[in-house]
């Protein structure tokens, strides 16, 4: 597993560091899996590759992510990403649930047990991602903690998510028009851990599966 250093950038920056470890990938052949950690500054919103921006109001940075899927608010998480050839005949949701598992074992060593998500019937006006619940999602007891977008190209993988800290519940309800509920933090689960910490924990981690 190759890991790149943790860094904070602003959103436009983000997307394109993604872009081009998945461009790389693919020019080069690479066959070993590249795990990234990473934070924004200024806060951002990511939009869905063919999501609708009509209810973004200039508030809050904006940048398209490559990936599928609704809104996130980029503001106190680290963010994700993973890029991997994907494998012959592996689904989506299959390849979904292996990425997102390597992050529930990584979570099992800080003593939490988290648990893909049940899928729900929900109305499609949500544009806040967190607010929607698929079978492939991470959860704890019951509450969304990680939401992830994944896309497909020239038989390589990019998956990035959000894992959420910390969140600012009024902030997210002006700007998604939304109440915001169902979701959890690891500030509310691990209140004695740093981002920093987080951090160097989950690069011990991936050191491990070598």
């Amino acid at each position: 597993m190759k890991y790149v250093g943790f860094s904070v950038n602003s959103g436009a920056e983000n997307m394109r560091i993604d872009s081009e470890l998945l461009e790389r990938a693919i020019q080069e052949g690479e066959k070993e899996p590249i795990f990234r950690l990473y934070a924004w500054e200024p806060k951002c919103i990511s939009l869905g590759r063919n999501q609708k921006d009509d209810f973004l109001t200039g508030e809050i940075d904006s940048v398209r992510r490559l990936t599928g899927g609704r809104a996130l608010l980029h503001d106190d998480e680290i963010t994700y990403s993973y890029v991997a050839p994907a494998l012959d005949g592996e689904s989506v949701i299959d390849s979904y649930k292996k990425i997102s598992g390597i992050l529930i074992d990584f979570f099992k060593t800080l003593g939490v047990e988290l648990e893909f998500g049940e899928n729900k019937r929900v109305s499609t006006h949500f544009d806040y991602c967190m607010l929607l619940s698929t079978g492939a999602d991470v959860c704890y007891q019951g509450k969304k903690i990680i939401g992830s977008a994944q896309c497909r190209k020239q038989g390589y993988i990019l998956q990035h998510g959000s894992i959420l800290f910390g969140y600012d519940k009024e902030l997210l309800e002006r700007l998604f028009k939304e109440e915001v509920t169902g979701i959890t933090t690891i500030n509310e689960i691990l209140p004695d851990i740093t981002r920093q910490n987080f951090v160097d924990r989950f690069k011990e981690f991936l050191n491990t599966l070598d």
